[in-house]
């Protein structure tokens, strides 16, 4: 009989492409991919280890999911990810439920574990975390037909002091630009308009290949794909934002007047004991730079509070600073000891009450900025990626380009006149907090 085969992807897009990578080869080997869990033979959960809440909804998903051993077709589970790099003696000797684990730097071979797996070897694959995917090994893109991630980089080598990703990615490391439009080539003959290209840390993207930021070319050759429509960049470090990367995106149509940027946080003495680039001062030139010469771009970026020592006097000054800088969008983090990061040894940790009053604090002040935000757009026509149709109310939903898959807002259409996947033009008649609506233009 053919195993039948679950893939469960929790926690990052880069996760997600991995996933797909994983679905891909295991396609290849004539395994059948199946969408219900209660149908798989064989159960891979893809797991994320970035914070603790994570942590804790990958030990639960390998939990319920080994419960099917006993209600449902369940022979194998394999844990692969984040967690498994960082805790594979743990995890086998804690959780017996576990028929194999596979490390970040080893997911090409998931067939030989699914073998091993269903021989009752508990096989064991966590090596370096070293590996980097190329555009030849197969891949089964999980996301709607008109969009896909597509990884330029792998690793990071910032070392900031609450972050754990080195630890389980390994140091930076640059996919060949060759891969990486090959790769776009193959997803554009498949149908897809969008790319969103994807790394810990993209705008370093180059320097260990080339020696050289080679963002800019990157952007410009995927650009040129015939098909692609949008080019959409996500996790700009600050720190490597050069005044060439800025040029080429005011100036290349298809790059999406998007720039999805990490702060991280506002103050100076909080971004040092992080051990973030530059200073208040650096990063508000930056913004400003930004906005001079991309005025229509809408700026993401996310903030972390309650990082060991932030006073209320900091928390208050981060606080104008949302308010005086008015970010399109923004994601607030409560900040999570993460065991063997150098954050772990700092004074002053923040009660997790205070941190969660304080996430709270400033996203209500986020709501106001973004609703103010998104008022500029009344009267104007912008284009949006249709994605689905809701029939109770008989509107379209889709995203414009200044808005990014899954995180960001939507826009809602009356009189659509396209097709789910394609690009309608809409002149916008109303804003809400993080939300468009409006009109179909024929």
């Amino acid at each position: 009989m053919t195993e039948r085969v679950k893939v469960v992807t929790l926690g990052c897009e880069k996760n997600l492409v991995d996933s797909e990578i994983m679905s891909g080869l295991i396609d290849q080997r004539g395994f059948e991919l199946v969408e219900q869990a209660d149908d798989a033979t064989v159960i891979i959960v893809n797991t994320c280890g970035f914070i603790d809440a994570a942590k804790e909804e990958s030990v639960n998903t390998i939990l319920d999911m080994a419960e099917l051993k006993q209600t449902g077709r369940l022979k194998a589970l394999i844990v692969s990810g984040c967690l498994t790099q960082r805790y594979k003696q743990q995890l086998m000797e804690e959780m017996p439920e576990i028929d194999g684990i596979v490390g970040t730097g080893d997911f090409h071979n998931i067939n030989g574990i699914v073998d091993e797996a269903l021989r009752g070897k508990r096989p064991v694959y966590v090596g370096n975390p070293v590996f980097n995917y190329e555009q030849a090994l197969p891949r089964k893109v999980a996301t709607p037909r008109y969009t896909a991630f597509v990884k330029i980089a792998e690793g990071c080598d910032n070392a900031c002091t609450f972050c754990s990703i080195p630890i389980m990615r390994g140091k930076f490391r640059s996919r060949s630009i060759e891969s990486v439009v090959e790769e776009v080539r193959l997803l554009a003959s498949q149908g897809v308009k969008e790319v969103s290209l994807i790394a810990q840390d993209s705008t370093n993207y180059g320097t260990d290949l080339y020696d050289r930021f080679m963002l800019p070319e990157l952007l410009n050759r995927v650009s040129e794909v015939p098909g692609i429509v949008w080019v959409r960049l996500h996790y700009a470090y600050p720190g490597f934002f050069t005044d060439e990367l800025l040029e080429t995106m005011a100036t290349n149509p298809k790059i999406c007047n998007y720039i999805d940027m990490p702060l991280q946080h506002s103050e100076d003495r909080i971004l040092k004991r992080m051990r973030r680039p530059g200073r208040q001062r650096d990063v508000r030139e930056l913004v400003a730079k930004i906005r001079k010469r991309m005025p229509e771009a809408a700026l993401r970026t996310s903030i972390i509070v309650g990082f060991p020592g932030e006073t209320d006097e900091d928390f208050e000054r981060l606080c104008d600073f949302v308010r005086e800088v008015k970010f399109d969008r923004l994601g607030v983090f409560t900040y999570s000891s993460e065991e063997d990061t150098p954050a772990v040894r700092l004074p002053d940790h923040v009660p997790d009450d205070v941190k969660e009053w304080r996430a709270n604090t400033l996203m209500e002040i986020q709501r106001e900025v973004s609703k103010d935000n998104g008022s500029k757009y009344i009267g104007r026509e912008i284009d949006v990626l249709v994605e689905r149709y809701d029939g109770r109310s008989d509107v379209y939903i889709g995203r414009s380009q200044y808005d990014a898959p899954e995180i960001d807002g939507e826009v809602f259409i009356s009189k659509a006149n396209t097709a789910i996947g394609e690009i309608q033009k809409v002149r916008v008649t109303h804003a809400y907090e993080f939300d468009l609506s409006g009109e179909g233009i024929a």
